[in-house]
């Protein structure tokens, strides 16, 4: 892939910074001061895989809406050396108790979106700690000091956190447990530009740091989020978090236009992005106009179809038999061609196959050996289920929200079951080279928001800061899609007479997430990388 810096095109204007460049290491995530933990990692002695999970971990800290330690983990780890990738999966299983007839007796149709009843096993601090135990050079002390000082001594808000911290500071007030307590200031949340500590958490951080991760999974401090769990009404036990463990899968992944783009298997929808991109490698998009009302109604229909067949099919693999080999076929990508009407936007549509039996963070690292690592952590909403343990600075996810509680349905909850993920990382290879580590946040949008980036650099030849900062379409459910400020007013228009319904939603919320990329540039033998402008971070080499 050439990207081209001396004739930017019609996109510079997209691009509100110039692409990163290094000789021997890059880190990109969406605060500075976790960047600059990830750089340390690597001046230190530690390998991309080092970096990333301390990026992770003071991300926890300076964005704590985003990530904790309750919640989840992913990565796809090139190891350069071995010329191989592995795959992560530290997402958390459903309580033991979890069965579908206690929640239905307890009055509940759907799985509740917040309180203590959708938390599931906390999964990312032991995907922490596997990644760097397995694939790092350096240990817990190392990837979490930032962290602990940050936590202890405090640091200024960035503008986009503050902005977005403020979106929860109902809900913070009214749940209970520590959240108020831990995560507003004086009844409020902090703004922009002041230092915020967090002292329970660097507590907890340094515990885990002197005693290891038992004390968390099963230890002590599992022995404290059990007692909180069952003191507001939730099934969640030590046993529970004791029997958690990390799964290393083999990545699934499509060519695209002789690119093989890389994801993780279900139960996560890296498999929606792919499928989305099997329906547009039918299309010439390079002959279309970028952000044209072609170019974006193919887009729109491509997801739509692709969220159909999410929405059913994905949950955990062992307990049924996602249609991976299917949903990602040259033959099914053909199908789903014939749906779309390039005179008209389609309704909803079904599963493809029909019914078969059978808030976050995202970063990325890349070292002087070679090696690149696209890692996702994060409690999905802002602070994830709203509690937070007492004293322990620790706030627990709400993932057992995308449950089903339809015991047809494949991602009806059970005990020890994996609900479907929102979580991705994402690799680009070429010729057999690993070129990127990328990945782009904010639930529904992320496998929306790989297929534009990987879009914009195949078919519309942006560089990588370009193709990052370029105006989004967000596909929001049904026939209503959203589009971001910058794609071009005609664009709409055209659309809306095809049929899409334009989201009304003032434009000041970011309803795009944010990405991160780091790409290898082998001719050079240098890092590239692109930080996205909608959030606070940056991407920083040596």
């Amino acid at each position: 892939m050439k990207f081209s810096y001396n004739q930017m095109r019609q996109y510079s204007a997209a691009a509100q910074r110039s692409v990163a460049m290094a000789p021997r290491g890059m880190c990109a995530s969406s605060q500075a001061l976790a960047t600059g933990s990830g750089l340390k990692m690597l001046a230190r002695g530690g390998n991309a895989v080092d970096a990333a999970v301390a990026m992770a971990a003071s991300l926890s800290v300076v964005e704590p809406y985003s990530v904790a330690i309750g919640g989840d983990a992913f990565a796809l780890i090139y190891l350069a050396a071995e010329d191989r990738v592995v795959g992560m999966n530290s997402s958390g299983r459903a309580p033991a108790a979890a069965e579908l007839e206690w929640f239905t007796s307890q009055g509940h149709r759907e799985m509740p979106t917040q309180g203590i009843l959708p938390v599931t096993v906390p999964g990312a601090l032991m995907g922490w700690a596997e990644a760097i135990g397995r694939y790092g050079k350096l240990g817990l002390a190392d990837v979490f000091e930032d962290a602990i000082y940050y936590a202890q001594n405090g640091f200024p808000l960035s503008e986009v956190i503050a902005g977005e911290w403020a979106e929860a500071g109902e809900i913070l007030a009214a749940m209970p447990g520590g959240a108020a307590a831990t995560y507003l200031i004086d009844g409020k949340t902090p703004r922009p530009g002041q230092v915020f500590a967090n002292p329970d958490l660097a507590a907890t951080y340094r515990r885990i740091v002197e005693q290891g991760i038992g004390i968390f999974y099963g230890g002590e401090l599992g022995e404290k989020i059990a007692a909180f769990a069952k003191e507001h009404g939730g099934i969640l036990s030590n046993d529970d978090l004791a029997a958690h463990k990390v799964d290393w899968v083999e990545p699934i992944d499509l060519d695209y236009r002789g690119y093989r783009v890389l994801e993780l298997p279900p139960n996560v929808q890296g498999i929606t992005a792919l499928e989305i991109l099997n329906t547009l490698s039918g299309y010439d998009l390079a002959a279309l106009e970028h952000n044209g009302p072609e170019h974006l109604h193919l887009l729109a229909e491509a997801i739509k179809l692709a969220f159909a067949d999410r929405d059913y099919y994905i949950t955990d693999p062992e307990f049924y038999a996602v249609p991976v080999e299917q949903l990602l076929s040259p033959e099914y990508g053909e199908q789903c061609r014939a749906k779309i009407d390039p005179t008209a936007a389609m309704p909803p549509p079904s599963p493809g196959l029909g019914r078969t039996s059978g808030d976050t963070v995202y970063v990325a690292a890349g070292d002087a050996e070679g090696n690149s690592v696209s890692f996702i952590s994060s409690i999905y909403f802002h602070f994830g289920s709203g509690m937070v343990v007492e004293g322990t600075g620790i706030t627990l996810q709400n993932r057992g929200m995308s449950f089903s509680l339809d015991p047809e349905h494949p991602n009806c909850i059970a005990p020890n079951k994996r609900t479907r993920h929102t979580l991705i990382p994402g690799m680009l290879f070429k010729d057999g080279q690993c070129l990127m580590s990328f990945g782009v946040m904010g639930a529904d949008m992320q496998p929306q928001g790989h297929a534009q980036f990987v879009s914009n650099l195949v078919d519309f030849g942006m560089n990588l800061q370009e193709a990052m900062d370029s105006p989004r379409l967000r596909h929001m459910g049904d026939m209503e899609i959203y589009l971001e400020d910058g794609i071009p007013e005609a664009s709409a228009e055209a659309l809306s007479a095809l049929g899409h319904l334009m989201d009304p939603t003032p434009t000041t919320i970011n309803k795009v997430g944010g990405g991160q990329a780091v790409y290898r540039d082998h001719e050079q033998g240098v890092w590239l990388a692109a930080s996205d402008r909608r959030k606070d971070g940056c991407a920083q080499g040596y």
